[in-house]
């Protein structure tokens, strides 16, 4: 069997459905992952415990990822340097910006474009503030958020 060549992608994915830090990435080990609620066990910022949810594209990419992959530490086999070299080498590669704070800022405005609250993403996305939250959503405008409006009379 060829190795799975979606590597990059299984990162990608799952920073930008989970919102994670990159210490949070880092630190994933096979056990955390819980297939059936699709969440991931993660230790945040303070050495808090919590939930990062993630989605069916990161599903996909993980399951490839660790049927051609034995993780004898985290399920990457990267440190937080080796993953932040991986993103680098993209960036260069194309041009766009690879780094987990826009993926963390995606995540955020993605969810906002969706139509979820603010104190929903901030929960989802384990921030401490409403005002992080906002802060990483600026770029949502009036028009983003009349496809959610319902007039509340009729």
């Amino acid at each position: 069997m060829l190795p799975f060549r979606g590597f990059n992608k299984a990162i990608i994915a799952v920073f930008t459905e989970s919102g994670l830090r990159l210490s949070e990435l880092t630190h994933i080990m096979p056990e955390d992952i819980d297939w059936v609620t699709g969440t991931i066990r993660v230790m945040g910022k303070g050495r808090k415990e919590a939930l990062a949810p993630f989605g069916e594209l990161s599903r996909q990419y993980l399951t490839k990822w660790l049927a051609q992959y034995e993780p004898n530490n985290n399920i990457w086999g990267l440190n937080q340097w080796g993953i932040t070299s991986m993103l680098r080498r993209l960036e260069k590669e194309t041009g766009l910006s690879y780094n987990p704070h826009v993926f963390r800022r995606t995540f955020a405005c993605l969810l906002r474009k969706a139509g979820v609250d603010t104190m929903t993403i901030k929960d989802l996305g384990r921030w401490e503030s409403l005002e992080m939250v906002q802060r990483y959503t600026r770029s949502i405008n009036f028009q983003d958020s009349m496809k959610f409006y319902k007039a509340p009379l009729s």
